[in-house]
């Protein structure tokens, strides 16, 4: 292995932690997703989901919407610019962190 693996250090913790890390992926590649496609597409459970969605929420990273399909309630989560951002600055930290531990 290379000696210097890189700094990981400035990596954005609250992307890194890989629940959350999933659902960005997610959201970056459609609109809007609703609460049950993220359930599903992640393997998260409910409360789980809940609970990284509002840190993520709370970051500025993801915008949710609470709305109503008919009478069944909807939640709809779309990453915000700023979300857009910081994933992509952790996929290129992350992707040069592996390019510089490779032999």
């Amino acid at each position: 292995m290379a000696s210097d693996a890189g700094d990981f250090s400035s990596v954005d913790r609250l992307v890194h932690e890989p629940s959350r890390a999933v659902i960005l992926s997610v959201l970056a590649v459609v609109e809007s997703a609703d609460f049950v496609y993220l359930k599903r597409e992640t393997g998260l459970t409910s409360g789980n989901l809940s609970t990284h969605l509002s840190k993520l929420e709370a970051a500025g990273y993801v915008d949710i919407e609470k709305t109503y399909r008919g009478r069944m309630p909807l939640t709809l989560c779309r990453l915000t610019p700023e979300g857009r951002l910081a994933f992509e600055n952790y996929r290129v930290q992350l992707m040069e962190f592996v390019r510089n531990t490779r032999e």
